[in-house]
């Protein structure tokens, strides 16, 4: 098959690789791609969102197939734009529809679907400017610590957690008035506040069959202890130790299955990845979000684990035949350490010349915010590379990885050195 990737991160270098290693593989392309990308693939100049150019590559490579890495094309109904255009129809998308699409883009859509179909989740409501007045009404029956979200895409930047009820009350005002996160802030929705640990359940549907693969926890936190501003991911751990059998069967029960049941009384279409975002409270599963994609860097711990071909996998969640695959799980474990730039989640310099890439030897190397300039790799993002190890257990494989970083060098590098502390 010749298949278009979408995406340019650590999550679509850990799918680039794996999708060009299957026979089934004719030719590759990644749009736009990365340095690493570059390395098991075709790299293309289009944005993830260019349907008109992703429309006319298609048609001039003969793509049988698109897989989408990101949020954001899939939100802004990229499943729609091939099936309803007779030329590109026959094309297999590995994505939601634009409604089940809005489990992630739409917080409020999201928490109502819960609410509506019995699945476990903090209480809330969700306010306009409109009835901002309710909302900081609602607020004075929360307990401390006060969660508010951004209903639509914020880059995941759009979820504020305080302690003081008068900060909550002017944080919502500036994201309701002052519309801080932009359109995504137009509505807010208010959530009671979980203690627990979290972690990611990843599900892969067709909208009739389904798989689960392996469980994830990342770390978000740019400090040590989890400290510090949220990133897009500092690292990631799986399996997760805690998610045993009988925690998993609840997932399966009052989650999994009331989700799966819930798009198809809804009549959502769902060809592709669910990600539910869980926290264990005593023993118990509660859904955080929803995600219409792989995360990014539990991608990077999820598929080096999945033994099974994954075009043919992929393929036949786009054609309907999950139920016909048998998924084969790498029964070790797997870690990831993310090397970020100097400064970031805030400012960071791009351009700084990255060394040690060659002395990759027990680990994988998932090249994220990276590009090629006078045969030279250089960073080119705030989260750079991903590293990867797999060994019996995770405390193991965490060694291989920060022996591997040891190697790489970058101007300003910086990761966490205390990945799975609190496992």
């Amino acid at each position: 098959m010749n298949i278009l990737l979408l995406g340019s991160g650590g999550r679509e270098h850990a799918f680039a690789r794996q999708l060009s290693s299957s026979p089934l593989c004719k030719h590759l392309y990644i749009a736009p791609g990365n340095a690493g990308t570059a390395l098991v693939g075709e790299n293309i100049a289009i944005g993830v969102t260019d349907f008109p150019q992703i429309k006319q590559f298609c048609l001039e490579k003969k793509i049988e197939m698109v897989v989408v890495g990101p949020e954001e094309p899939l939100v802004k109904g990229i499943f729609e734009f091939f099936l309803e255009d007779k030329e590109l129809s026959s094309i297999l998308v590995v994505g939601p529809s634009l409604k089940g699409a809005l489990l992630e883009g739409s917080k409020d859509f999201a928490k109502a679907f819960m609410e509506r179909h019995h699945i476990p989740t903090a209480r809330y409501a969700s306010f306009t400017k409109e009835t901002i007045e309710e909302g900081l009404s609602f607020l004075e029956t929360m307990r401390a610590p006060y969660v508010l979200k951004a209903d639509g895409l914020a880059a995941g930047k759009g979820v504020v957690i305080l302690d003081n009820l008068q900060e909550a009350k002017a944080e919502l005002k500036r994201m309701l008035l002052e519309e801080k996160f932009g359109k995504a802030s137009q509505r807010v929705v208010i959530e009671e506040f979980l203690k627990g640990i979290e972690l990611s359940c990843f599900v892969l549907t067709d909208g009739e069959h389904f798989k689960i693969l392996p469980t994830a926890k990342d770390y978000k936190r740019i400090g040590e202890g989890d400290t510090g501003l949220n990133t897009g991911g500092m690292g990631a751990v799986s399996p997760v130790p805690f998610a045993d059998k009988s925690f998993m069967e609840k997932v399966l029960e009052r989650i999994i299955i009331p989700t799966l049941k819930g798009l198809k009384i809804e009549c959502v279409t769902y060809r592709g990845f669910i990600f539910i975002g869980l926290i264990k409270v005593g023993d118990d599963p509660f859904v955080i979000e929803y995600n219409v994609r792989m995360g990014d860097p539990e991608t990077e711990v999820v598929l080096p684990r999945i033994q099974t071909d994954l075009v043919e996998l992929l393929k036949a969640t786009a054609e309907g035949n999950l139920n016909k695959i048998n998924l084969s799980i790498d029964p070790r474990s797997a870690t990831t350490v993310v090397a970020v730039s100097g400064g970031y989640p805030e400012e960071y310099q791009k351009g700084k010349v990255i060394s040690g890439l060659d002395n990759e030897t027990e680990s994988i190397v998932f090249h994220a915010g990276t590009s090629e300039k006078d045969g030279k790799i250089i960073t080119n993002g705030g989260r750079v590379l991903a590293v990867t190890s797999l060994d019996n257990n995770f405390k193991e494989a965490l060694k291989k990885s920060y022996r591997e970083l040891e190697k790489i060098h970058f101007e300003n590098i910086y990761f966490r050195k205390d990945i799975g502390f609190d496992l």
